[in-house]
Formats: C-alpha cells, structure tokens, sequence
C-alpha cells in the first residue's frame, strides 16, 4: 500500500519527467529517435525514489501520455506516440526506472555518486535500449544491426545524464531532502 506521500512523490516525478519534456528533442537524421532529457527523470525515479516508486511515477507518465497528453519531448503523447517507433524506448521507461531503484537499493548506495552512476546507467540506458532497439527493427523495420549501431550516437548523451543523475541525486541524499527508498 502506498502512503500519500508516496503518491505525491510519484507525482512529483512523473511532473518532473513531463518537465524535461519540454527541453526540445534534438533529431539525428539517421535514426527515427530524437535525443531528449527525458531518461534523466526516468533515471533520477529509480535512484531517488527506489524501484516501487520510481516504476509508478513512469507507468503515471506513461498513463498520461496514452490519455493524450503532449508530454514527451517534442509535444507529442497519445496511443500513436506509443505505437510508432521510439516507443519501445518509452515503454521501457517504467522497467529503467525499476531496475535503476533495485540496484540501487541493493548496492545501499547512499549518496556515494559512483554507485549511483551505475545504477542510473543500468536502468536509464542499458533497460532502455533493450526495449527501443528491438521495437525499432519491429516496428520501424530498421536492421536490428542498423538499429543497434544507430543508438550508440545516444550513449556519451545517457552518460552525462547518468552522471548529472548520480550528482543530484547524492546531492539530495546528503541533504536529506527525501525519504530512504520504500
């Protein structure tokens, strides 16, 4: 059972998810997926919030979206965003954000930035891909090699927001700001 606290939290960062929406996507021509904040909040749910939470507040986001809400980058949202070819990077999301809070919580990462690196990296990029990649050989009929070697262009960019992510978030703990992981 979830405590209204942890509803607001989940909240709060489907909101702050929806937020980094709106730093506009940056295309790459060669592939059908745009570079966007995005996985930075994807990321920041699963280290700060923990597995529970995190996963909630992306499915909240996820929810949303498919309600028709431009939330994504781009001022897109609706069922079609979520059929077309990035959505299996989307529909990871919520997975990214719950295996992010498990190593998180397991490693005990408390706000040792380096932990918290890994596991934003796990969740927000290695969970991430294994759902984009396959969906857009599926979906967008791109070569599963093509679709692969296209998504490395995206992995200095996940890294610097797995970064940024693992700052903040030692940041906050060291502050105190939220609770330890439900």
């Amino acid at each position: 059972m979830l405590s209204t606290r942890d509803l607001v939290y989940c909240a709060l960062f489907a909101a702050m998810v929806a937020a980094l929406g709106m730093v506009p996507p940056i295309p790459l021509g060669f592939l059908p997926v745009p570079v966007t904040a995005q996985t930075l909040g994807v990321m920041l749910a699963g280290i700060l919030l923990g597995a529970k939470r995190g996963g909630i507040a992306l499915v909240l986001f996820l929810l949303l979206v498919a309600a028709g809400l431009p939330l994504l980058a781009g001022g897109r949202g609706g069922i079609g965003v979520l059929m077309g070819p990035t959505a299996g990077f989307v529909l990871a999301w919520p997975v990214g954000a719950v295996v992010a809070g498990l190593i998180a919580e397991r490693l005990g990462t408390g706000a040792r930035p380096i932990p918290l690196f890994l596991a934003a990296a796990a969740g927000g990029i290695l969970v991430v891909y294994a759902g984009g990649i396959p969906w857009l050989w599926l979906v967008a009929g791109l070569p599963l090699e093509k679709a692969a070697m296209g998504s490395l262009a995206f992995i200095p960019g996940d890294l610097i927001k797995a970064g940024v992510a693992a700052a903040t978030a030692a940041a906050v703990r060291r502050a105190g700001v939220l609770p330890a992981h439900a």
